[in-house]
């Protein structure tokens, strides 16, 4: 099992619901409001007066089969607009309950 870490604009979060509901990743937690910024490109998330963006996040725990293709629709989308931000990281999950 592996665990995704995916931050993204909040723009995409329609997209990325249908993406996992499409390769079965049911499970997930939501995380409505963050504040960050890119550590190469893309505008800051910080819902100020100056940057009033905010990004989100999704951490879901997977089969190890699904990452890949969970990871190249990702990218896909971020490629397709760079300016929003989106990116996603990935955890060996040990043990869960």
């Amino acid at each position: 099992m592996k665990s995704v870490l995916i931050t993204f604009d909040q723009a995409h979060y329609v997209r990325i619901i249908e993406l996992l509901d499409k390769l079965s990743c049911r499970g997930f937690s939501y995380f409505e409001q963050m504040r960050g910024r890119g550590s190469k490109t893309g505008e800051p998330h910080y819902g100020s007066h100056a940057w009033p963006s905010m990004c989100s996040a999704i951490i879901t725990v997977v089969e190890d089969s699904k990452v890949e293709p969970l990871l190249e629709k990702l990218h896909q989308m971020d490629e397709a607009t760079p300016q929003l931000g989106l990116r996603a990281f990935v955890w060996n999950i040990e043990q869960a309950i």
